[in-house]
């Protein structure tokens, strides 16, 4: 069961990462028990309502983190102080991988929805990969697997219409939730992740609802017509 914590708590060493229920999908999946006597810090395990921030731009990457459930977006702010999301973050993602070479955190990760996280000393991780080659290969493959979903969203989602743009999204939400199933963000962080305004965004929503592509069946949950999109995607 997860421990919800506050973030004032958070560093006090409540994670147990040999008992963890994602422990073989997360980083830490090839740990030998051997290798957890060798883990002195603390890792710790908290959650964040939607709208927390987890780390800010430009702050010293002294950690990572796992998403345990929940999902997180990582955001860049432009000169005019317009924001424009990055990539959105899900269940088994990591966060902060930056740290491992010293940089500091290149984005600011806020909550979408009420999210478990846990949170662990980039030194530790650097410790174990020096001296677990299968831990050292799971960070590269993040670290590719980061890099190919940030290239998916600079192609996918800052090109064409509004409507393509809008239904390339909604596709990608499903995809995550292997269904036709998604949950729709709040229309400014939609406008955001797209380069749209909040208007276009919203705009764009309420016609694929009026045409039956999107049908909403409770609060921010919908249904979608994932054939009728795919067309729309690559008009």
């Amino acid at each position: 069961m997860a421990k919800s914590i506050g973030l004032s708590q958070a560093w006090a060493g409540e994670a147990d990462c040999r008992h963890c229920a994602l422990r073989t999908s997360v980083l830490f999946a090839n740990l030998e028990e051997a290798d957890f006597e060798h883990i002195h810090d603390p890792i710790d395990q908290f959650s964040l309502k939607p709208g927390t921030t987890l780390y800010h731009n430009g702050e010293q990457g002294a950690h990572m983190f796992t998403v345990r459930s929940g999902a997180l977006k990582l955001v860049q702010y432009l000169s005019d102080g317009s924001q424009r999301i990055v990539r959105i973050v899900r269940t088994t993602d990591i966060l902060g991988l930056e740290a491992l070479v010293g940089d500091c955190y290149q984005h600011t990760a806020i909550a979408l929805q009420p999210t478990e996280i846990c949170r662990f000393p980039t030194r530790m991780v650097q410790e174990l990969s020096h001296n677990n080659p299968q831990l050292h290969q799971e960070l590269m493959q993040r670290w590719q697997r980061a890099l190919t979903e940030a290239d998916a969203w600079l192609t996918q989602f800052s090109t064409g219409s509004a409507r393509q743009r809008v239904a390339r999204l909604l596709l990608r939400l499903a995809q995550d939730q292997n269904s036709e199933n998604c949950h729709l963000f709040r229309r400014e962080d939609m406008g955001a992740m797209l380069g749209l305004t909040t208007e276009t965004a919203s705009r764009t929503i309420s016609s694929f609802k009026r045409e039956g592509l999107l049908v909403e069946f409770s609060d921010n949950q919908c249904r979608l017509d994932i054939d009728q999109l795919r067309l729309i995607a690559v008009e």
